[in-house]
């Protein structure tokens, strides 16, 4: 049912949510998302950088047990 919108109905549903919401309103909410965004890919970053910290500390480390080490 969505598959053939095209460009004229997705210019006529952003001109009927212009006029029900407002330019103030969409600008604000806007604001919002750009916000949301840059939020997430800071956490992204964030978790990568600690990730790759965690598998360096892990992969320095041998906790392979005496024992086990003489099988191999």
């Amino acid at each position: 049912m969505l598959n053939n919108i095209g460009l004229p109905g997705l210019l006529l549903i952003a001109v009927v949510v212009l006029v029900l919401f407002g330019r103030g309103k969409i600008s604000s909410l806007m604001g919002e998302v750009g916000k949301g965004i840059t939020s997430f890919k800071k956490g992204v970053a964030e978790g990568n950088k600690e990730l790759g910290d965690t598998k360096a500390d892990e992969t320095a480390r041998d906790v392979t047990p005496a024992d086990e080490k003489d099988k191999v």
